[in-house]
């Protein structure tokens, strides 16, 4: 019982600064007015010409899912490869036909998104 107790100290003392950190910014704050200027988008010192959503026919938010899809394709797929051998040597816990199964699932979830993005036209470079 005691180790929900420090769980929920530390809970409320991290919910607590956040929200003190957020009064304290908005009591202190520098406030000014939105101006047209102040809103428009900054892109390393160049004016910004047209509007990204409509120029491009992807939205960027596809370039970002298909960098999550190889992100956490490398990010899950190198444990499991640095002990490949140990797991279908029967020396681990995990069946390896469980973790090929797993693995197969896996790359099959990777494989639908890259075909999403391809489909997409994200894969096109003009």
């Amino acid at each position: 019982m005691s180790e929900y107790i420090i769980l929920s100290i530390f809970l409320f003392l991290g919910a607590f600064i956040a929200a003190a950190a957020t009064v304290v910014g908005l009591l202190l704050g520098y406030r000014t007015r939105n101006t047209k200027n102040k809103m428009a988008p900054y892109e390393c010192g160049m004016q910004t010409i047209g509007n990204a959503r409509i120029q491009f026919k992807v939205g960027y938010y596809l370039f970002a899912l298909l960098f999550l899809v190889f992100d956490i394709e490398a990010l899950f797929l190198f444990p499991v490869m640095a002990n490949f051998r140990e797991i279908m040597s029967g020396n681990t816990p995990l069946s390896p036909v469980i973790v090929i199964v797993d693995l197969a699932i896996f790359i099959a979830i990777l494989v639908s998104g890259l075909a999403y993005a391809w489909k997409k036209g994200i894969l096109k470079w003009e």
